[in-house]
């Protein structure tokens, strides 16, 4: 080879690696579909009868057990049959295979060899869902998406807030119409406080009332008090919140029963009342008590206030959204009953099994074991509800608090006026309303 061939040769495997590199940084699903798809279809299908035989994915026609004489052994046939796999159809961020069950297997044991599928087929990570009797979906991701989430769009509606990106690479959407109440539990640096701050630039610009009970001095919420309706500091003022927070439903109630509606939002809009996002930071101040008779009364009435109101809230245009460190059934049984009445669920890493357990144990048994392997280095990563398999891995945008603040600042002018919570607030000794 002439020196002018190779310096072609070489210039013309720069000029790829180049192209490869900006092609990878500009256009990701492009790069997958043109380099790495191609190779992981092929690992797929070459290694599958392998895997389904390692891993009690196979089967045989033949019994176990055969006659010899008057003598019955039994044994593992020598012929088995992996399960019919379809092609790998690729995806922006890996692929999926369907395969179909022979009679008498279940799913149980391709959801217990996904690591190992992962593992093989050199992937991420491996989703495995039954879709519909008799089949079994295998969703390869090539890399982690949430490590880099793009920025996704959601369309803007009323108690509607996009939080981050899901690990399918839709927009993560917390939609309060839809799920009207939310729990949210995570350790220190999980992102957590990220969230809310989030939700709370989300929803400031909207025509909606937000309230803060943080009874840790205000040193969360309170950053964003310019935009909030009512901030209180203390379980005393909880309390005396929340109670009229109750009063304020039951009125609406009326208006509804004597306007023949439903809910709120069948009303005219100019007869209509705001809509009340609560927020409570750290759910276990307001249940844990110090032993005296006072405390006691006052994190039974927290415990009695908030599942009154999301019993009552969803058709009356009132919303919680709980966090909290830890949330167990040691908090006492009310901690129970208001979680039976969540259905949005957000879990992020935590410090004990028993608060993923709280938070999505009732769900999905699955979503617990996923959310307890999320590790430190993973802020801002969680298991929420919401999807067709009934979880999902997300991660939220990151916010910061100073952004949050600006945000809440610049739409102080349509921080609507609770008559009644701020009049019990003032009657209990927190501040006047900003």
């Amino acid at each position: 080879m002439g020196p002018i061939v190779l310096a072609f040769v070489l210039a013309g495997l720069a000029w790829l690696l180049v192209a490869g590199s900006a092609l990878r940084e500009r256009y990701p699903a492009w790069f997958w579909y043109l380099t790495g798809y191609p190779s992981t279809a092929l690992r797929v299908l070459v290694t599958w009868r392998k895997i389904a035989r390692l891993n009690d994915l196979a089967v045989a026609h033949r019994p176990n057990r055969t006659l010899m004489g008057n003598l019955a052994v039994k044994g593992e046939p020598l012929r088995l049959l992996a399960p019919r796999l379809s092609f790998p159809r690729a995806t922006p961020n890996g692929l999926s295979v369907v395969a179909r069950l022979y009679p008498g297997q279940t799913p149980a044991p391709f959801i217990k060899a996904a690591d190992a599928l992962a593992h093989a087929w050199r992937a991420h990570a491996v989703r495995v869902t039954s879709p519909e009797r008799g089949t079994v979906l295998l969703v390869a991701t090539a890399v982690d998406p949430l490590q880099r989430p793009g920025r996704t769009s959601a369309p803007a509606a009323l108690l509607s807030a996009l939080v981050g990106a899901l690990e399918s690479g839709g927009a993560w959407v917390m939609d309060l119409r839809q799920v009207p109440h939310w729990l949210i539990v995570g350790a220190t640096r999980s992102g957590k406080s990220t969230l809310l701050a989030r939700l709370v630039a989300q929803l400031a610009p909207q025509p909606v009332a937000l309230v803060g009970v943080d009874c840790k001095g205000g040193m969360e919420l309170g950053l964003f008090e310019a935009r909030l309706s009512a901030l209180t500091t203390c379980r005393r003022e909880a309390v005396a919140v929340l109670g009229a927070l109750v009063v304020e439903t039951q009125e609406r109630m009326r208006t509804c029963r004597l306007a023949g509606a439903r809910s709120i939002w069948e009303l005219p809009e100019n007869d209509r009342p705001v809509p009340v996002v609560v927020l409570v930071d750290e759910l276990a101040e307001l249940y844990l008590t110090d032993g005296t008779r006072d405390g006691k009364a006052e994190a039974e009435q927290c415990s009695s206030y908030l599942l009154r109101l999301a019993q009552l809230g969803a058709a009356l245009g009132v919303h919680l959204v709980i966090a909290g460190q830890r949330v167990g059934s040691d908090l006492g049984p009310g901690v129970t009953a208001l979680r039976a009445q969540l259905a949005g669920r957000i879990c992020h890493r935590v410090n004990d099994p028993g608060t993923a357990e709280m938070a999505l144990g009732d769900l999905n048994k699955d979503a617990v074991a996923v959310a307890q392997s999320i590790t430190p280095a993973e802020a801002g990563v969680a298991v929420c509800t919401g999807s067709v398999e009934g979880w999902d891995r997300a991660r939220s945008h990151l916010t910061t608090t100073e952004e949050a603040q600006e945000i809440s600042g610049k739409h102080q002018k349509l921080t609507p006026h609770l008559p009644g919570v701020t009049k019990a607030l003032e009657a209990a000794g927190g501040g006047e309303w900003p």
